[in-house]
């Protein structure tokens, strides 16, 4: 099996998840153009959902397929404007009728952007990716007071959005302390009532934390956890934080690994080993069968942006990989 999402988030680009299936159904047509008999049947996935930003959590379709979370449950999942994952999917006409959890197959190659600047930055053409890292996302609710702006002094203040302010500067300095894989992010603040002249009442913003090593991932989540308990106390505000998502760092089979890497490098492409920062349909793939992804260079390391590009000659080598890399799965054997 191959296959990617072609849900995006809001400011995506064209690329994302799309080229992994495109891709696909261009091996597939070409395969049987060309009369390949494979000793195993070969299906394309386009699972939706993956990026979590309007349904948490991220790869959702593709963690429902494997058994990871029961179908209904999934479809009563509440999008952040308020209507259902389910009642959406019909509305637009996607409501399949695939069976989930789905069959298990022989292996899974994932081709996909590497939406990071690893690849450019090192002139290599392929990616063959090694594993995922861990995803951690919170939510943090931060309740103060609502005042004057103008009559309420600065040492009597219980102000929310400044708590938020230093909630960011802390998972920045976090991130730069453990160095390594480790980052963190804060992509979404909503404060009330966010008027000009009103000390906020309530703040709340998104963490999205990730690492390749589980344990610095718990060792961070922690750290967070007493900051946000010291400084509670300290501006005399409340917090409260909810998971919307978490996965363990993920590695991938290493015979797919190396059936990737050395597909490419005999059909002339430079490649490297390399981990994913993001998260990806073929991490959830490998909890019930041999999985892997192949990488192709991000122009500038952008995505999540329109202005996300992909040479056509690194989307035409990664699509001859893919197509290579299948033809090899059908018959590989793992212990």
């Amino acid at each position: 099996m191959t296959g990617s999402h072609i849900d995006t988030v809001r400011t995506g680009g064209k690329y994302d998840g799309n080229y992994g299936v495109l891709a696909g159904l261009e091996v597939v047509e070409t395969l049987q153009r060309e009369g390949f008999s494979p000793q195993r049947p070969l299906s394309v996935a386009i699972f939706t959902d993956e990026e979590g930003a309007r349904f948490a959590p991220d790869m959702l379709g593709s963690l429902v397929y494997v058994g990871g979370l029961p179908l209904e449950e999934a479809l009563d999942t509440p999008a952040i404007d308020g209507p259902r994952l389910g009642d959406e999917l019909s509305r637009i006409g996607y409501a399949g009728s695939v069976p989930c959890p789905g069959v298990a197959p022989h292996a899974f190659v994932e081709l996909h952007i590497e939406q990071g600047p690893m690849l450019e930055a090192n002139n290599v053409r392929i990616g063959s990716v090694t594993g995922v890292q861990g995803i951690s996302w919170q939510e943090v609710t931060i309740t103060g007071q609502s005042n004057h702006a103008g009559t309420t002094p600065m040492n009597l203040r219980h102000d929310p959005l400044y708590v938020a302010s230093e909630i960011v500067v802390y998972v920045r300095n976090l991130s730069q302390r453990f160095g390594g894989n480790q980052v963190c992010t804060s992509g979404k603040i909503d404060v009330h009532p966010n008027l000009i002249n009103v000390v906020p009442a309530k703040a709340t913003l998104t963490l999205d934390i990730r690492n390749t090593d589980n344990a610095e991932l718990l060792r961070a989540e922690a750290e967070i956890v007493q900051f946000l308990e010291a400084i509670a106390v300290r501006e005399g505000v409340s917090i409260t934080s909810k998971t919307l998502a978490r996965f363990d760092p993920v590695q991938f089979d290493e015979r797919v690994i190396s059936i990737v890497h050395e597909t490419a490098a005999l059909l002339g492409n430079t490649v490297q080993k390399m981990p994913s920062g993001a998260g990806h349909d073929a991490q959830m793939l490998a909890r019930v069968c041999p999985s892997g992804m192949i990488f192709v260079p991000s122009v500038k390391g952008i995505s999540h942006n329109p202005a996300e590009h992909t040479d056509a000659a690194d989307l035409q080598a990664g699509a001859d990989i893919l197509l290579h890399t299948m033809v090899s799965l059908t018959t590989a054997t793992f212990s």
